[in-house]
């Protein structure tokens, strides 16, 4: 998302080393912890995130044993579609806990968490409120893209899309537009393939279908990226083998983060790029994502082998495990642990309505791909930030909604990609990692990730070892920081990786801070002697400001510094206080209707839960 130009087909591939912006945008979203995306608007990069068809165990707690990485504590999940990226792995709030940016503890104030219901009449002028502001950010959107759409700066990326009713399309994101042209057949292509030859091995012979995955995936890697570049992962894959074998879990964590720092920087990224034969659109990206992914994947065998040497992991069970097609070059990830017992099953059974949810989830795939289409043409919310003079020309609430529509964007890309991925994995009869929470129900920055399956990777073996049970301050920082850290080498180095990192780190970190002074004791009893409601109304005009914290703060990566810093001085300065206060309230009226939201999935979980104690 950084690029602002796609590297002509004539510069050799890869000279420069990567700064997040040759990232497909899965690899983005599945590497920004938090919320951010690096993509190129003119260049290359930007997407999507995980789905999945149904809900499976949440691991809670983790550690490091005598022999390694102690093997995970699995608890039953509360039904939710949150998972955390590197926030504070606490249990799901229980009676009336909330998790945000007050205190989330296990004090009297509990009882005044989202389990407080506020009168219908509050929720519906909440409802009214948002949704009128929603439709008149959106009308001055409309009349922007209509106005822009004839300007030269925008000549390049608004190109005639319905000609029979004149309309023309936002094109500026090079990946999406790929995706849906000149690749669409060969992506269609390729996991067709998969799923049948699946199906077939599982009619026939079950207990191969595994080598039938790595059989498949290797052929198709061979024939998009070249024989050689696949002996180069072969020989990531070895190194890291062999590391398992010494029993050292430091020694193979080390290892995968130099293996995946040769992916990032000069002179090795060059050397390793010349393994691939050919020269196309997506090469960069495809390089990039398999590479990457395999680091990560290797890993992950390595620590569990570390953990577990009793299970006598091979050199086999890692190839299956990298080359499982749907997965690899875009991920998501799953940790080599689950993986393993899942695909080891020699005769899988489905669950009861598991065929409907995947059918679901295919058709919202189509459903999504069809609104994003029909938007683009109407709206050009990725070719405007591109020309901040025309965007300072825009009213304060359409300024405001275009910032929040280039996140809402980043995550149905997101849940576009890992939804079709994960429908297939689902097929497989694998559990993909959980979908993520929907950006416009983000008001917590320890809730906002886009890829569970990094975020699950980064907490199994970064942040809960460091950061233990994420209640103290000192550990936390230091885990946070080490997770960023990690991040930021996934990402590939450069000033605004390191700038997106920072805000990040320190989002998540004032969370913790925040949660201390609120359970201080003048603080608390304050907040115990405000009634159930007003507490809570106090807690959503905190998770109002951390929204748009959320939203500025990975901005920077999503668009540019200099749009950001646009929209920050028009929202914060220039527009102070009418502007500023109006949107302050918009948001809280939208966070109040997600946590109503939150409230009733709780109440209807728990009932679900008492009713099966009864049975």
């Amino acid at each position: 998302m950084l690029l602002d130009t796609l590297p002509p087909s004539t510069r050799p591939p890869f000279k420069d080393p990567p700064c997040g912006s040759l990232w497909p945008a899965a690899l983005q979203h599945s590497a920004l912890l938090h919320s951010a995306q690096l993509r190129s608007r003119k260049a290359t990069s930007s997407s999507p995130s995980s789905s999945r068809c149904h809900h499976s165990p949440l691991i809670t707690s983790r550690g490091w044993g005598p022999q390694g990485w102690t093997h995970p504590t699995i608890a039953p999940e509360l039904s939710r579609s949150d998972g955390r990226t590197v926030g504070r792995r606490t249990p799901e709030p229980e009676v009336g806990s909330v998790s945000g940016s007050l205190a989330a503890s296990s004090s009297p104030v509990q009882a005044m968490g989202i389990k407080t219901a506020l009168p219908t009449a509050e929720l519906g002028l909440y409802s009214l409120v948002l949704s009128g502001a929603l439709a008149y950010a959106g009308r001055g959107l409309l009349e922007a893209s209509q106005d822009g759409a004839h300007r030269k700066a925008f000549r390049d990326s608004v190109r005639p899309g319905w000609e029979y009713i004149g309309r023309k399309m936002d094109v500026a994101d090079f990946e999406w537009v790929m995706w849906f042209t000149s690749f669409r057949n060969v992506i269609i292509f390729a996991l067709s393939g998969h799923v049948l030859f699946a199906k077939l091995c599982t009619m026939v012979a079950p207990q191969l279908r595994s080598w039938m995955y790595a059989a498949y995936g290797a052929l198709a890697v061979v024939g998009t990226m070249g024989p050689w570049y696949l002996l180069l992962l072969l020989g990531h894959c070895v190194g890291l083998y062999v590391a398992s074998l010494l029993g050292q879990p430091w020694l193979c964590l080390g290892l995968g983060l130099t293996s995946l720092a040769s992916f990032k920087m000069d002179p090795l990224i060059s050397w390793q790029s010349g393994f691939v034969t050919g020269t196309f659109d997506l090469q960069e990206v495809l390089f990039h994502g398999g590479s990457s992914f395999t680091v990560l994947r290797c890993t992950s065998f390595a620590l569990e082998s570390c953990a577990h040497p009793d299970r006598h992991y091979s050199l086999a069970d890692l190839l299956k495990y990298n080359f499982y097609l749907p997965f690899f070059f875009f991920g998501p990830i799953m940790t080599f642990d689950r993986f393993h017992a899942q695909v080891s099953q020699v005769e899988p059974v489905r669950r009861e309505g598991e065929l409907w949810h995947i059918r679901a989830q295919a058709g919202l795939s189509v459903v999504a791909i069809m609104a994003v289409d029909i938007f683009f043409h109407f709206f050009y919310i990725l070719t405007i930030p591109s020309d901040l003079k025309f965007a300072n020309r825009l009213p304060d609430s359409a300024l405001a909604g275009l910032a929040y529509s280039n996140l809402v964007y980043d995550w149905v890309k997101a849940a576009v990609l890992f939804g079709v991925v994960n429908t297939v994995a689902c097929l497989d009869h694998l559990d993909p990692p959980q979908p993520p929470k929907c950006i416009t129900a983000l008001y917590v920055f320890a809730e906002t990730h886009f890829d569970r399956g990094i975020n699950d990777w980064l907490c199994k073996y970064v942040y809960d070892h460091i950061g233990g049970e994420h209640s103290a301050v000192i550990p936390e920082l230091a885990a946070t920081v080490a997770t960023f850290a990690i991040t930021t080498l996934w990402l590939g180095p450069c000033d605004i990786v390191y700038l997106w990192s920072f805000l990040n780190c320190f989002g998540l970190n004032f969370e913790l801070w925040v949660q201390k002074l609120a359970e201080w004791g003048p603080l608390a009893r304050i907040e115990a002697s405000l009634s159930v409601q007003m507490s809570r109304r106090v807690r959503a005009l905190f998770g109002a400001m951390n929204f748009w914290a959320i939203i500025m703060y990975n901005l920077v990566s999503l668009n540019s510094l200099e749009f950001t810093q646009l929209v920050a001085r028009r929202l914060l300065l220039t527009g102070f206080p009418q502007t500023t206060l109006v949107i302050l309230f918009v948001t809280y009226c939208g966070v109040q209707l997600v946590k109503e939201r939150e409230r009733t999935l709780a109440l209807e979980e728990e009932q679900k839960q008492d009713k099966e104690k009864l049975e």
